[in-house]
């Protein structure tokens, strides 16, 4: 696996995420459907940038970064900043 696939995802995920950011700003709000989406959204782009992090770090260390894996949303969301 290269990292275009994940680069075009977060790409896609960022866009509808924005879609959804200006329907808001468009005066409607946001319904609570797109509340969640928004949830699900940014939980799989925190997925998908870790993805893209742990496959640079097996790079830099000399590692395949075929073997990196996308870690659950538990896992992900509960990083420290």
């Amino acid at each position: 696996m290269a990292d275009g696939p994940i680069i075009d995802r977060i790409n896609q995920l960022a866009h509808e995420e924005e879609q959804l950011w200006q329907r808001a700003s468009d005066g409607g709000g946001l319904t609570t459907d797109d509340q969640q989406r928004l949830k699900v959204v940014g939980i799989e782009l925190d997925q998908c940038y870790d993805l893209l992090r742990q496959r640079q770090a097996r790079r830099e260390f000399g590692q395949d970064p075929d073997q990196a894996e996308a870690r659950p949303a538990e896992i992900v969301e509960n990083y420290r900043q």
